[in-house]
């Protein structure tokens, strides 16, 4: 019971750090205010799971879903990246609900309010497992090998943090070997999942060190400066914009597979909040953070479910309400202690 448990907070931290570090590239590094990048991951699942129930392979229908979700990305740069931030973030966050009602009472396409459920999942069929635990052992070694790169960093609270996550990491891997061996299926998802999210992460590494992402992170401090040098910062905005949308995208089809039924509840504004919340913890622009700030959003949702009830005993919904002040109160402090984030570069970064 509790590996199963563990393996469906796991799946929940890589669809959120997947998710939010498509918001990290566009906020974190180029300075995009999202408010609706909900939008993105609905419309991804969505694409994902209607295609699907029509006979598209599983990987078609996410490609689809991912490149739908970068055209609702083009529609709206092109409207609001030539004014000011704040008009995108307006115009985001009226985007993700539009999204969301279309699903709701467009019935004859989403079933609306009944939702969608009984579709197939990646991975369902007849499987061997090796291959799958060779794959999770490969991972585990790469993420390992990122941490141990990241120990060069000369901060000692970094230092515990590391070490902390690399252990969760070695009891995650262990669990996940088990569960392989036995033949769950949402273990061989998380597989699948770390895969995808292990390669987003090292793609998006890379492009933050090249020029491209140099010249982003020149947008997010001074975009006239830039433009004074001569490059043009609308387009460089549209493909942050693109990238990090798509990028929602495919979280969105992992968001459907890991619920196997999807409903517009299941995509209300809430959701790009908590990516916020993940990102600012971590620290924008720094895409390690993203990841770390994860894993400790989805640790505090789970040890509050548990402890706080035996703690303090109060009914479902001011247990909730507490459970929202408490990480409010948490989100507060990181800003005012760090407000960069805890791997991010003040040099870089502060929130104004």
């Amino acid at each position: 019971m509790f590996t199963n448990y563990l393996i469906f907070l796991a799946l929940n931290t890589g669809i959120f750090a997947l998710f939010s570090l498509g918001l990290n590239l566009q906020w974190g590094v180029t300075g995009l205010i999202n408010f609706g990048h909900v939008a993105f991951m609905t419309i991804g699942a969505y694409t994902t799971v209607l295609l699907t129930l029509q006979g598209v392979p599983w990987f078609w229908a996410m490609t689809v879903g991912t490149l739908l979700a970068g055209v609702l990305a083009i529609i709206l740069g092109l409207t609001t990246l030539r004014l000011r931030e704040d008009y995108l973030a307006i115009v985001t966050i009226g985007t993700s609900e539009l999204v969301r009602l279309i699903a709701l009472n467009e019935q004859w396409l989403t079933r609306g309010a009944l939702g969608l459920f009984s579709y197939p999942l990646p991975w369902q069929g007849t499987w061997s497992r090796w291959p799958a635990i060779l794959l999770w052992t490969v991972f585990f070694g790469i993420s390992m090998r990122q941490l141990c790169y990241a120990m060069r960093i000369p901060i000692w609270f970094k230092r515990w943090l590391i070490v902390g996550v690399g252990i969760l990491l070695l009891i995650i891997y262990l669990a996940g070997l088990t569960t392989l061996y036995q033949g769950d299926y949402k273990v061989r998802l998380l597989v699948l999942l770390a895969g995808v999210l292990l390669g987003t992460f090292l793609l998006l590494e890379q492009l933050s060190h090249s020029p491209w992402g140099r010249l982003l992170k020149a947008i997010r401090e001074d975009e006239i400066a830039a433009q004074a040098l001569g490059k043009n910062v609308f387009i460089y905005k549209l493909h942050s914009l693109i990238l990090g949308g798509m990028i929602g995208g495919i979280s969105g089809a992992f968001y459907a597979w890991q619920l196997t039924f999807i409903n517009p509840e299941s995509f209300v504004p809430l959701i790009t909040f908590q990516a916020w919340m993940i990102v600012i913890i971590g620290g924008g622009g720094n895409h390690a953070g993203t990841l770390l700030g994860a894993l400790i959003f989805w640790a505090y949702d789970s040890l509050t479910r548990f402890l706080l009830p035996a703690l303090i005993p109060l009914d479902g919904s001011r247990m909730g309400a507490l459970r929202v002040m408490i990480i409010g109160l948490l989100l507060i402090l990181v800003l005012v202690w760090r407000p960069q984030g805890l791997l991010g570069k003040k040099a870089e970064l502060t929130l104004n």
